[in-house]
């Protein structure tokens, strides 16, 4: 049997734990989907691109940009190119593991080809 206590009696569950768990767990989260379903629908429903009728992914999803004139993303394990909203998770590769190490040598090398620095060179962060 629950019994309710008011507050400084030992025991029980007090009105303020039931109070703010209902306005914390209940009240604000549902006035927060409401206000973002009102304001911004588009996004807070993940910004889904649709063709011809159907999902093919989200414009919140890293985009691959080549050319000189554009930041680069950072490296995912998403798809061949690495831009697959399918899988768009990280690859969970540790710091020693072999594949994880060539990819960024590889993304290093061509960094510094494309800003023309020298191997000693810092690349910028």
């Amino acid at each position: 049997m629950l019994f309710l206590y008011p507050l400084g009696h030992g025991g029980g569950i007090s009105y303020s734990g039931i109070s703010t768990t209902a306005v914390t767990g209940l009240a604000y989260p549902l006035v927060m989907t409401g206000m973002a379903q009102a304001l911004f629908p588009n996004q807070a429903n993940g910004s889904v691109m649709i063709e011809d009728g159907k999902a093919i992914g989200s414009a919140l999803i890293d985009q691959s940009f080549t050319s000189p004139g554009y930041f680069h993303g950072r490296p995912s394990a998403a798809g061949q190119d690495g831009y697959s909203g399918v899988s768009s998770s990280g690859s969970n590769l540790g710091p020693t593991n072999q594949k994880l190490l060539d990819t960024v040598s590889d993304a290093s090398k061509k960094v510094r080809e494309r800003n023309r620095l020298g191997e000693n060179q810092l690349i910028p962060g």
